[in-house]
């Protein structure tokens, strides 16, 4: 087994790039998706991802960019597959990034990938074409 001081390094590592990821998004887990998604009384996109995935790092500025705009109007929530294996399931989440855009309770629309801005907009439904 690790000494204790490795624990804290790689939680301390883990915690800088979640932060890293997303500046605008919080992360959600199985206990709080029901009330940050589900129950949520805007649209809410979800970002399926992993720390070792670079299309979901690539990605991540651009969903920061389209809340950004939107700000008030929708909300960014992100769900680490590797610490959610049960959401990523219910989900039927088999590549990242996997991003979903929840209206009411309910998946909506979804996009698979790492996409340009537009595209994502159009993608999800949020852009005015």
């Amino acid at each position: 087994m690790f000494p204790a001081c490795f624990s804290v390094v790689l939680t301390e590592r883990k915690q800088r790039l979640e932060e890293r990821v997303s500046a605008v998004a919080e992360a959600v887990t199985e206990a709080t998706f029901e009330q940050e998604v589900l129950k949520s009384d805007k649209p809410v996109i979800v970002d399926f991802w992993a720390e070792w995935c670079g299309p979901c790092h690539a990605v991540a500025p651009v969903l920061d960019r389209i809340v950004e705009e939107r700000t008030g109007e929708i909300k960014l929530v992100k769900i680490n597959i590797d610490d959610e294996m049960v959401l990523a399931q219910r989900f039927g989440i088999s590549s990242i990034p996997t991003i979903m855009l929840f209206r009411d309770g309910q998946p909506d629309k979804t996009a698979v990938g790492a996409h340009p801005k537009g595209s994502l907009e159009r993608l999800l439904g949020l852009s005015a074409e």
